[in-house]
């Protein structure tokens, strides 16, 4: 089996507000990267983001943006490997949008499959946070992740 996953949320805002959320590197920094997204995902781009509770910066690659519709890009997975990010927009009616997040790319072992299921865990996060955001103006990371201080 090859370890792939599919999260999903509705937030109760425009496509628009949604998709500019997680393209936006300034709007992306105020719920989910909690170091800072170096620029907005442009296609074909490289970026970097930075995680308080993980030593970084990624480089995030992205492969194809089409505006509230799509984002898909690639980042290095824990094995050494390159996972594919994908982000779906579906506006549902016009305060109304649906975001699936799919990720693939681990190998078929012990370590990628755990891997995989932080990855998930993730990005169940940032869509839950990302909501809170945009809906209520919270950030729900802040205070939730601090670096390891390897106590």
């Amino acid at each position: 089996m090859i370890p792939k996953f599919e999260v999903w949320i509705i937030v109760q805002k425009p496509v628009s507000e949604v998709f500019a959320a997680v393209y936006d590197n300034k709007k992306i920094s105020s719920y989910f990267v909690t170091g800072h997204a170096s620029a907005p995902l442009k296609q074909g781009e490289t970026v970097e983001w930075e995680f308080a509770d993980f030593p970084g910066p990624f480089n995030v690659k992205s492969k194809q943006v089409v505006q509230d519709k799509l984002i898909i890009f690639e980042w290095e997975n824990t094995t050494g490997g390159w996972n594919n990010v994908e982000f779906h927009f579906e506006a549902l009616n016009s305060a109304e949008t649906k975001v699936k997040v799919y990720e693939t790319g681990w190998p078929d072992t012990e370590e990628g499959i755990k891997s995989s299921y932080g990855n998930c865990m993730g990005w169940s996060q940032m869509i839950c946070a990302m909501k809170a955001f945009l809906e209520y103006g919270i950030n729900l990371r802040k205070g939730a992740y601090k670096a390891s201080t390897g106590d």
